[in-house]
């Protein structure tokens, strides 16, 4: 499903070349969990950027569907992230004029959907998180943990094939991350392929399948036989 090639993202700084990723290789199959690990400045963030079609690698290859997005232009990237990807960040990006409903619709306007169908998709998507009876709030009559879980359903709302988690529980306090974190497994535990990126171990510790990034490279790919809980 995600078969990253070779990948290089360079920049340049005056004379000097900063290599954020040197040379990574890795995929990732359907339906499964997989988190990337690093510290700042590893190059966890530039993976996912360039996994989620943020940004463009500067040689190397990235398939995603089969389908190779490295050399696609900004319209095309575009498409693909509303088709392809749903996206979890740590600071929820929820737009605060809008109600609960229409942050989870936001996505479904940009694909064109008709109004009656997206407002269904949107209410589906909320009744999966558990708030549907919040769908007319807005963002700030919600909890941390509440608002989090608007930004999942609004990933969710368009049925994308792969999940992009960023730090999904680094604002939260230790309860509610652990309940976002459960609520994640169990959609993986649907069929839903999840990319989850963090520094945080313990989180880390909690999922099978483990990629961790130092220096723009890889330097372990771990699957584990169990997990445990934080």
């Amino acid at each position: 499903m995600i078969e990253l090639k070779d990948i290089y993202k360079i920049y340049l700084d005056g004379d000097s070349e900063i290599h954020a990723l040197d040379g990574v290789s890795f995929q990732v199959e359907k339906g499964e969990f997989v988190a990337i690990v690093g510290s700042s400045g590893s190059g966890k963030s530039t993976c996912m950027n360039i996994i989620g079609c943020l940004d463009i690698p500067t040689s190397g290859s990235y398939y995603l569907n089969g389908t190779d997005v490295s050399t696609m232009n900004e319209k095309q990237l575009a498409t693909i992230r509303n088709r392809e990807l749903g996206f979890i960040f740590q600071q929820y990006n929820l737009i605060s004029k809008l109600n609960v409903l229409e942050n989870v619709e936001l996505p479904l306007v940009y694909r064109g959907i008709r109004h009656d169908k997206r407002k269904e998709m949107a209410m589906a998507a909320l009744e999966r998180v558990g708030l549907a009876d919040r769908h007319s709030k807005f963002p700030a009559q919600l909890s941390g943990g509440q608002q989090q879980r608007v930004s999942i359903a609004r990933a969710l709302a368009g049925e994308p094939p792969v999940i992009l988690a960023d730090e999904p529980t680094g604002a939260l306090d230790s309860k509610t991350g652990k309940e976002v974190l459960e609520f994640l497994k169990k959609l993986n535990r649907e069929g839903t392929t999840i990319v989850l990126i963090t520094h945080d171990n313990s989180i880390a510790a909690q999922i099978k399948r483990v990629v961790r990034i130092q220096d723009g490279k890889i330097i372990s790919d771990e699957v584990k036989e169990e997990t445990y809980e934080y």
